[in-house]
């Protein structure tokens, strides 16, 4: 199987599967003399950890990182990253493949069964292999390391819809994502959200979501057209966690309704002497290269595939059958997506902001 890194100058390649013994990842291209220990590391993975509500897997996983090379301690005894690959690996601790010996021979509606058996004529059944959103750990990890490439960038995610309930963005605030199992920045949602996702829950359903991104502080310049727009490789970053259906940037689809007069992000010389921009309709990039203001972006994530309604599917020997999937799953998995795209975010700029130095030297 190809395909399994991701960027340019700041390259990520994950390996591993969801019931395999460990999961992992390499970063080809962090510049060296960057502090980095696990420490760094540890919270953004504890922050998509399973188990942690009971709106999530039930599944324990501690995700306990460790960095396996590509830092040393340099003269002040600080470990930094040393320019070569850097490596880190997540033991499995908590699996139970038993769970899917019943759905072995079934193709599961929604997931990637059908499609892994048409394509490599074999696959992992056991929670999806290399497909499970298990994988989207090593995002995590690896986006804690470039957050610490790119120097001033806040990047903060919030869940902002969960099936058709959405957040009231007049109560938006950041420090509230903190406080609450959803991520959600609106104190108001989180008790609808809970009497919602209890009825889903206790259904054996599940449901969709909608997670935003901002990135705060990315200087203007990072991007370039025409292939190398900074909007077409964050829509490809969220298009590739698992179970996103849907991206959008600034204002998005709703762009479509506004009129030129509204959408025009306008522009004024501020006190500094500096370009001020009057709105953001745009999400901080305009030709594909950022302007300075804060970058917006959102996604969709389909309603979890893995449900304990029976459902019509057919097995690998060609006949009918029904499945139903035991084991754990979120009934909404767009809650731990919220630090995956926050990962994806960093990812991405990582890598433009490497390629911006190098054609630019700025």
């Amino acid at each position: 199987m190809s395909y399994n890194t991701f960027g340019h100058m700041f390259r990520v390649t994950t390996w591993g599967e969801s019931h395999g013994p460990a999961i992992g990842c390499v970063i080809d291209g962090c510049p060296p003399g960057i502090p980095l220990t696990e420490a760094d590391i540890q919270p953004f993975l504890d922050k998509r950890r399973p188990g942690q509500s009971r709106f999530t897997t039930q599944r324990q996983e501690e995700d306990r990182v460790r960095i396996l090379s590509g830092v040393f301690p340099n003269e002040a005894g600080v470990q930094v990253t040393t320019g070569t690959p850097v490596a880190l690996e997540i033991q499995n601790t908590d699996q139970r493949s038993k769970d899917y010996s019943d759905i072995k021979d079934k193709f599961r509606p929604g997931h990637a069964d059908f499609t892994y058996v048409e394509k490599y004529g074999i696959r992992d059944y056991r929670g999806g292999g290399r497909s499970s959103a298990r994988e989207t750990a090593m995002r995590v990890a690896a986006g804690a390391v470039a957050r610490k490439v790119v120097p001033g960038i806040a990047i903060r995610g919030a869940l902002v819809q969960v099936g058709a309930e959405q957040i009231d963005r007049a109560r938006w605030d950041w420090a509230e994502v903190e406080r609450n199992p959803f991520f959600a920045p609106d104190a108001g949602i989180v008790e609808r959200w809970t009497a919602y996702l209890d009825g889903v829950r206790k259904a054996g359903s599940s449901c969709g979501a909608v997670v935003e991104v901002v990135a705060e502080g990315a200087p203007a310049g990072l991007g370039a057209p025409l292939y190398g727009k900074l909007d077409q490789d964050i829509a490809a970053a969220f298009m590739s966690i698992n179970a996103v259906k849907g991206v959008e940037i600034g204002e998005g689809f709703a762009s479509a309704a506004l009129s030129g007069e509204d959408n025009a992000d306008e522009m004024r010389i501020g006190p500094d002497g500096q370009p001020v921009f009057l709105s953001n309709h745009a999400g901080g990039i305009l030709g594909g290269i950022s302007t300075g203001q804060p970058i917006v972006a959102r996604f969709a994530v389909k309603p979890t595939s893995s449900i304990l309604t029976p459902r019509r599917t057919i097995d690998t020997q060609g006949h009918d059958a029904e499945i139903l999937t035991k084991g754990r799953h979120d009934p909404c998995v767009g809650i731990r997506a919220v630090p995956v795209g926050e990962a994806m975010m960093a990812i991405v700029l990582a890598d433009h902001w490497l390629r911006h130095r190098a054609q630019t030297g700025r």
